[in-house]
Formats: structure tokens, sequence, C-alpha cells
């Protein structure tokens, strides 16, 4: 249990540093990881742990922090389990928008940053809903892999962001599918767009000639991986991204 609100937090999640800068957690925040990278301005005087799956112990009982916040997917359950003995963990389990929300309004508490954690959530909101407004409903693949070509299936943040924006997500399976040739010959009777994008592959405009083989006559767009599948206060520049991508 924490004993009053934390001063010395490490994040093991990218996105949710990004969320602790924007609650104004600057002073709190200690140690992140080599992948966190947001905002880039303000993150040179914390110390980097390591990776979220690789990071280093002894820096961490070196910060002697009061706080770590982990996530279920970003993290390994075993070196939680092991940080667990030693420090406050506090662990995230975000699977679409409104999780995304609920995580923001937990850490607020947790850091006494309600009132910011309630207005980037009425960003958020407010965000989405220009979007609402201009709905094309559209079938969709978002591929996340080449070779093997694996897309983002049901239950997967891209998902919910996907569904949000109206668009029907046609992958055939849940979490992270493999296509196979037959599978793609069939997706591609009903499928409307294709979007590539920038990560974990970093899709770029060379692969657009490949998919447009694969996919004769269909739109194929590249799209920025962070805006679909970044969690956290991220979500306000993602909303404004894909208005101004789909529906402008």
């Amino acid at each position: 249990m924490l004993e009053g609100f934390p001063k010395r937090i490490i994040s093991l999640v990218p996105s949710t540093t990004e969320t602790l800068f924007d609650l104004g957690l600057e002073n709190e925040v200690i140690g992140i990881t080599k992948f966190c990278k947001y905002p880039k301005d303000k993150l040179k005087g914390c110390l980097k742990v390591g990776g979220t799956k690789t990071f280093h112990f002894d820096r961490v009982e070196k910060l002697q922090p009061d706080l770590i916040i982990a996530n279920k997917e970003e993290n390994r359950k075993e070196d939680i389990e092991a940080l667990e003995k030693q420090f406050p963990v506090w662990v995230s389990d975000i699977c679409n928008i409104v999780d995304s929300q609920e995580m923001i309004r937990s850490i607020g508490g947790i850091t006494n940053r309600q009132e910011r954690a309630t207005k980037i959530i009425t960003d958020i909101d407010s965000g989405f809903e220009r979007i609402t407004q201009k709905l094309q409903p559209k079938k969709v693949l978002y591929f996340i892999w080449r070779n093997p070509y694996m897309v983002a299936g049901k239950g997967t943040f891209i998902d919910s962001i996907l569904t949000k924006i109206g668009f029907e997500n046609i992958a055939p399976e849940s979490r992270y599918p493999k296509l196979d040739q037959e599978t793609i010959e069939q997706l591609n009777k009903k499928v409307d767009l294709i979007l590539l994008s920038s990560e974990p592959f970093p899709f770029k405009e060379k692969y657009l000639a490949e998919f447009q083989e694969i996919f004769p006559g269909k739109e194929i767009r590249l799209v920025d991986g962070e805006m679909f599948c970044w969690p956290g206060s991220r979500l306000k520049y993602a909303s404004k991204y894909l208005l101004e991508t789909f529906f402008t």
C-alpha cells in the first residue's frame, strides 16, 4: 500500500510515461525504459532502467521508487511479481479506449492529479466525438507485420480504435492472426481499405506496390502506428490525426 502520494515513480510503459508527464508529474518520474520517447524534451533527467521486458533490477533498486507503473501486456508477469516483493507496483490492463481512460483516471487519483486526469479524458472524448459526426463505414485490415503477414484482430487496442471511428475490422481471428494465401484471397473479396502500420513492422512507401498487387483495386494507406496502439494521453493527438487522415 502507498503511504501518501508517490514522489519517486518508475514507468515501465512508454505510453504511460507520456501520460505521467501530461498529468504534471515531471518532477516525480525518475525512471523510464529505453523505449520511452515522449515528451522528448523532458526525459533527459530520467534514468533508463532498460527495456519493457529486459529492464535491470539493480537500476530499479538504486532509484528506490515508491511507485512502479507496469502493464500486463508490455511487461512480463515474472518480472512484475519480482518487483512487487520490494516495491509498490501498479499494473494496468488495457484492451480498449475505455480501459485507457480508466487508467488515466486511476493514476490521476493515485498521484493527486485528478483534475488534470479529468481534463485529459474530456479532451479525448471531445476529439472522438468530432469523428463520429463524419463516419464513413469501411471494411478494413490493419497490417502489423510482413513475412509472415499479420494483422490486428479482435480484442486488441487497435481494433477498439478502428471500431470507434466506424470501421469494421474483418480480421479472421482475435489478437494478431497470421494470414495465409487462401485467407488473403477470401478477405480480398470484401475488404475496402488496407492499413499498413509504422510499427511494429516499419511499413514504408516501398511496400505499397507489393500490397497493391496482393489487393488490386483496393485503397491502401500507410498509417502512424502510435495513433492506433498507444493508450493514455496520446489519444488526444490520435483523434486529431484520425480526423485529418480519414475524414477531411
